[in-house]
């Protein structure tokens, strides 16, 4: 897909997606389509085409967002049926960035409700099918993202990476998904789920793509006082080319592109030729499946034949992560999903005689059973008599997982792991036992407790023709190496 000139149009690549997203109306991948507001956006961009002005450098690329970044098409539900009505005044700020360089956002994607989930299937509107079986789930809570990508509607898609909601439908799908460091990208405008986790990031098919989308969505803004400067761009010259071209290489090492042999991002200087990978041994086990443990050991032997050295490394620490994170973030979701009342905005319940019975049967009525689950559990460890058993360890082992990190890449440059111990399950396999879908995400949550970025690069396929992906660890701030080592890998 190219982006709009004198030969193609952007009015043509819209109709293009549109097409395509009604053709594949099946996997229940849209909450809204945005046809008019998009093809109108595409007439004006070939308007200034045609009279020779400056266009930005996604002129005319249509893209889809998870439905829990406001912007003022449509109605912004996080999936959800309480925000049902909710039309937001403002725009999200990475929304922002993204149309003031000519992307099209062609509609919005299903989601997990609020983003609570592995699968998609808790979303108000139902699940969202996988791009490689429809009888599979998508992976969450950014399914509809990944398999609009995956199967080719639209060259990229936004998503929200809170414990792995980016990375791990990326792998199911077969796409690349990215969480960058916390606070690289700006969260102002999008439906919060847990404050202190919260990464905003992409979809895309190539790195080269993931490259362009970072160096324009990155950076400081006044509206969100937990983003950082913006390291990302200062760390090389951005990507100039359109998505879906790849990179002109410089010069070539074992038959791949390489735009550049060393990269600094905040991190130690990384030499990407020769660059030390770090391998979990904790994560080699049974529990893992093994066409996913197959595939991480080829890859691994892959690296090796490439000149890159494999580090075994033991992070005991990290088997805290999922019991912390699933006492931190509900306690934070808690927090953030007390506005939703029935008076302010959204859907309200009619059956209700005074106040307080509107927020009961409001919240009752509105909110999905995993978003009262995770209410209940974010109350109950912030509570009296709780928080020092609960919440303060948990903020402790935290702290230990940082330390984990900060260890190991003491002796590596970046990390490989699984994204997931599984394959797509079946939907329906486990929407009714949530432990069996928390540990989906025990190889995901992690990084987002120690606000490390991780990208899923896809490696191929199972026996049954599932997708496969691999996920990529740096250091803090080493988004930048992260990517460029990926068009080394593809």
């Amino acid at each position: 897909m190219k982006t709009a000139n004198k030969t193609v149009s952007a009015e043509r690549l819209v109709k293009d997606a549109l097409e395509k997203a009604k053709f594949f109306a099946d996997y229940h991948i849209f909450t809204y389509l945005n046809e008019e507001g998009a093809l109108k956006k595409a007439r004006e961009i070939d308007a200034k085409i045609k009279k020779g002005e400056k266009v930005g450098r996604l002129a005319g690329v249509p893209y889809v967002l998870k439905d829990n970044f406001l912007s003022p098409e449509g109605e912004t539900t996080a999936s959800a049926h309480i925000l049902q009505g909710f039309n937001s005044p403002v725009t999200a700020t990475a929304v922002k960035k993204l149309e003031d360089e000519g992307a099209i956002m062609i509609g919005r994607t299903n989601m997990d409700a609020f983003a609570h989930g592995s699968s998609t299937e808790n979303s108000y509107f139902g699940p969202t099918s996988n791009a490689c079986d429809k009888e599979r789930v998508a992976g969450g809570s950014s399914g509809g993202s990944a398999v609009a990508v995956a199967l080719d509607i639209v060259e990229f898609a936004t998503g929200t990476d809170t414990g792995g909601s980016i990375r791990q439908p990326a792998s199911f799908n077969g796409v690349y998904g990215f969480k960058p460091t916390f606070g690289t990208i700006s969260r102002y405008g999008v439906v919060a789920m847990a404050s202190s986790t919260d990464c905003i990031g992409f979809f895309t098919k190539t790195p080269e793509d993931m490259d362009l989308l970072m160096s324009i969505a990155s950076g400081q803004d006044p509206k969100d006082l937990t983003t950082l400067p913006d390291y990302y761009n200062n760390a090389g010259e951005p990507a100039q080319v359109p998505l879906g071209h790849a990179v002109a290489p410089a010069r070539r090492h074992g038959g791949r592109a390489a735009s550049t042999s060393v990269v600094t991002c905040g991190d130690p200087q990384v030499n990407l030729r020769s660059a030390r990978i770090g391998i979990i041994k904790d994560f080699d086990n049974e529990s893992v499946d093994p066409e996913i443990r197959q595939a991480l050991k080829k890859k691994c032997d892959e690296l090796k034949k490439n000149g890159h050295e494999i580090v075994e490394l033991s992070m005991p620490n990290l088997k805290y992560a999922l019991a912390a994170y699933y006492i931190i973030v509900p306690a934070e979701i808690a927090s953030n999903l007390s506005r939703y009342d029935g008076v302010r905005y959204g859907f309200r319940s009619e059956n209700s005689k005074d106040l307080e019975a509107l927020y009961a049967n409001t919240r009752d009525e509105g909110f999905m059973p995993e978003n009262k689950r995770r209410i209940m559990i974010g109350n109950f460890v912030l509570s009296s008599g709780f928080y020092d058993a609960y919440f303060l360890k948990a903020a402790k082992a935290r702290t230990l997982i940082i330390e984990e990190y900060k260890k190991a890449f003491s002796k590596c440059d970046f990390i490989l792991t699984p994204v997931s111990p599984n394959l797509a399950f079946k939907l329906g396999e486990k929407v009714n036992d949530p432990v069996s879908m928390y540990l989906e995400d025990v190889m995901s949550v992690p990084l987002n407790l120690a606000g490390i970025p991780g990208l899923t690069i896809p490696v191929g396929k199972s026996k049954e023709g599932l997708a496969i992906g691999l996920q990529l660890i740096g250091p803090r701030r080493s988004d930048k190496s992260l990517i460029e080592f990926a068009k080394e890998l593809a």
